[in-house]
């Protein structure tokens, strides 16, 4: 089963400023939602661990991330996979750092995920509101976390 998404935040601080955040392990990993634990590897590779509930199933997924900046076309990529309760998701997702000019800063992102496994059974479109919530979220997060 595979599931694109896309949105827009804008986040109320300098393009520099967003830079620094999208592009650490742990200030990232500290955005996913219901995020139970961080380990962070080195500058680009992070464990995490989230709660998960979809439908009947519901626990712990352990999700490996890797961070790929692309620091001259001020573009963060990120790629995961992980999974629980033998389930796999892999997730993709990009956004580009567009300078509004105005002191503040468009995160413009977009991701796909795919799922195998019980998770993928219990339907599209309760997955689908899931993923996409917990991209959007994360990506929510980023910006509250820089309007703090």
């Amino acid at each position: 089963m595979n599931l694109q998404y896309s949105g827009e935040e804008k986040i109320p601080a300098g393009l520099d400023t967003v830079w620094a955040f999208v592009t650490d392990p742990e200030k990232v990993g500290r955005c996913f939602p219901d995020v139970v634990d961080v380990t962070v590897q080195d500058a680009t590779h992070f464990e995490a661990v989230v709660k998960v509930g979809v439908g009947p199933v519901r626990g712990k997924f352990k999700m490996k991330v890797e961070l790929l900046p692309a620091a001259s076309k001020r573009r963060i990529d990120m790629k995961m996979s992980g999974g629980g309760f033998g389930s796999t998701v892999d997730l993709t997702a990009g956004a580009d750092l567009v300078d509004a000019g105005d002191g503040t800063t468009l995160l413009k992102w977009s991701g796909q995920a795919e799922a195998r496994g019980p998770v993928a059974a219990v339907g599209g479109r309760v997955l689908d509101a899931q993923a996409q919530k917990l991209i959007e979220q994360a990506f929510g997060n980023v910006r509250q976390q820089l309007t703090a």
